[in-house]
C-alpha cells in the first residue's frame, strides 16, 4: 500500500502525472493534482519522475488489515 501526496505549493498543474498514471491515481481539482485513487497506486513512481517540480512524493505504508 503506497502513501501519494501532492505537494500543493509545488504543483503547477501540468497534467503530467495524470497522463503518465497507469493506475489513474490522480484527477485535478481546484488546478491542482489531488491522488483521489491512491488505493490503486502500484509504486511505480513514473508520477514522481515525471513532475519536474518535484511536487510528488510516494511512501510505501503496511498494510493496517
Amino acid at each position: 500500500m503506497f502513501k501519494v501526496e501532492v505537494d500543493k505549493e509545488k504543483c503547477v498543474a501540468c497534467e503530467e502525472c495524470i497522463d503518465v498514471c497507469p493506475s489513474d491515481v490522480f484527477e485535478m481539482k481546484d488546478e491542482i493534482s489531488v491522488p483521489v485513487n491512491e488505493e490503486e497506486c502500484i509504486g511505480c513512481e513514473s508520477c514522481v519522475e515525471i513532475c519536474e517540480s518535484e511536487a510528488i512524493t510516494i511512501t510505501e505504508v503496511e498494510d493496517e488489515e
